[in-house]
This record gives structure tokens, C-alpha cells and sequence, in this order.
């Protein structure tokens, strides 16, 4: 992902009903984990812990636990940092799950011009003429388009700027980039959601004050990472 990784291999236990390994190249540099977790791969609600890394080296966390909802078909092995084959399924475009596994994080949004007070990572306004396309064949798959032609070179896209508040305020999920693979899944974001309980179409949603909670906290000089999985999965060493 164009730094050196630190390398940590997480085995599975078979008490979790897990088999295999996945690798976790997180970058040396990182100091701040979003950890989500739901109790199964079909579970579309869960929790976010804040952890913290200490000069130390002492994984510790912060804040109280965050609600969430994933997609409304739960979780999915996606394409981020984390290498390896393990039980599970995986991502694929429309399939209704949030992506599992080990991602960065790319540009904030939001409908205001400007980011928020505090907001450290770099911030875009969605507008009317802004788009992430999810057509697989598209040569913009997985990206923001800013566009304002009459004949959009997609099939389909997601506008930024929807008539709700889903997308007053998020930040993009790094899933299935550089490059993206065709069908793996797109326009991953952490977003408001619709309301407690209410899952989403693949991203990962809170509450807008949490939101708010998230783009305070993370600090994009310390690559700061999510981590995503049903419980048991990964488990918590970092």
C-alpha cells in the first residue's frame, strides 16, 4: 500500500469456529484502531471501539463503545490490508454486507463547504455533481467523479449528495482500491445512519454525533485504521 507493514498473523481458534489464518499488514506507523464487531457474518448491527496506542507500545480504549450498523446482510471478507484464505464469505458488489478485514481510511464528506471543527483528515463538500461509481465496468469503478455532463460514462453510480442525511458527514473506507478489482465492491464509507437498528447497503453507520466523535478523533498522521469482523474472528491482537 506503498509503506512498509508490520506483519501480525492472527490464528484461529477452533473453539470460534474459525479455521485457517489472515495476515494483518498494518502499518508501523499506526496508533488508532476503529474495531468493529458483530456476533456472526449475518449480524448487521455492532459495536466500534476506540483504541489507542501508547509510546509504549499499549493497545488501550478510548471513549465508550460506539452502535453501529453494518450491511443489512451483515459482514464479507473485502480487499484492504489483510492477506490469507479463511472461512467466511466474500465481498461482491450489491451483495448488502460491509466489508471485513483491515482498511485506511481516505477523504471526509460532507454536505457543508467546509469540514467540521476539528476534522484532521482532508475534507470534500458533496455536491450535486459528485458520484461514486458501482458499475464494475466502468473505467471510474470505485471512484468519486465530480460530473456534470449529460451521458455519465457509468452505468450506475451512488450520488454523495442524497436528499437525506445519510451523507451529511463520513468519511471514506480504503476497500478494494489501488487497484480496484471488478464485482469486488464499492463505495465504502462510515456514515449517519438511517436510525438505531437500521442497517445500511454495505458501509458501516452511527449516530451523527458519533460520527462527529470519529473526524475529532483520527488523526491521519498516526494511519489510523478499521478493523472489521465478527466476533471471534480476528481476534484483539493488534
Amino acid at each position: 500500500m506503498g509503506f512498509p507493514c508490520i506483519v501480525i498473523i492472527i490464528l484461529s481458534a477452533v473453539s470460534c469456529g474459525f479455521a485457517g489464518d489472515i495476515v494483518l499488514n498494518v502499518p508501523p506507523e499506526c496508533r488508532q484502531i476503529l474495531r468493529v464487531t458483530t456476533r456472526s457474518w449475518d449480524e448487521n448491527a455492532g459495536t466500534m471501539l476506540r483504541l489507542q496506542k501508547s509510546p509504549e507500545g499499549k493497545w488501550s480504549e478510548v471513549g465508550k463503545p460506539i452502535p453501529v450498523s453494518v450491511g443489512r446482510n451483515g459482514l464479507a471478507w473485502g480487499r484492504g490490508f489483510h492477506e490469507g484464505k479463511a472461512p467466511g464469505p466474500v465481498k461482491k458488489e450489491g451483495d448488502g454486507r460491509a466489508p471485513a478485514g483491515v482498511f485506511s481510511f481516505g477523504t471526509a464528506f460532507g454536505y457543508a463547504e467546509k469540514a467540521p471543527a476539528g476534522c484532521r483528515l482532508p475534507y470534500r463538500q458533496a455536491t450535486e455533481h459528485d458520484y461514486f461509481v458501482d458499475d464494475p465496468k466502468s473505467p471510474y469503478y470505485n471512484q468519486w467523479v465530480h460530473f456534470r455532463g449529460e451521458k455519465k460514462p457509468w452505468g450506475s453510480a451512488e450520488s454523495m449528495r442524497l436528499r437525506n442525511h445519510l451523507y451529511e458527514l463520513g468519511f471514506v473506507v480504503n476497500h478494494n482500491m489501488k487497484p480496484p478489482v471488478e464485482n469486488a465492491g464499492s463505495a465504502i464509507f462510515i456514515h449517519i445512519w438511517r436510525g438505531p437498528g437500521m442497517p445500511t447497503a454495505g458501509c458501516t453507520a452511527m449516530s451523527r454525533e458519533n460520527v462527529r466523535v470519529l473526524l475529532k478523533w483520527l488523526n491521519p498522521e498516526v494511519k489510523p485504521v478499521l478493523i472489521q469482523s465478527p466476533e471471534g474472528v480476528l481476534g484483539d491482537r493488534y
